[in-house]
């Protein structure tokens, strides 16, 4: 049984988990979010979990 994960949908889970829990930290999630998806993009895009 193969299990491929995607970085930018499980990214995006935890940080909207964390800002469901504490709502002051939206501006840092969004920050870092577009960071690792632009960094993501920039050198392969195609990060999978096996």
């Amino acid at each position: 049984m193969n299990l491929n994960l995607s970085i930018g949908p499980l990214v995006s889970l935890i940080a909207g988990i964390l800002i469901l829990a504490v709502p002051r930290l939206l501006n840092y999630i969004v920050a870092i979010y577009l960071i690792v998806i632009g960094l993501l993009g920039l050198f392969s895009g195609n990060f999978h979990l096996k």
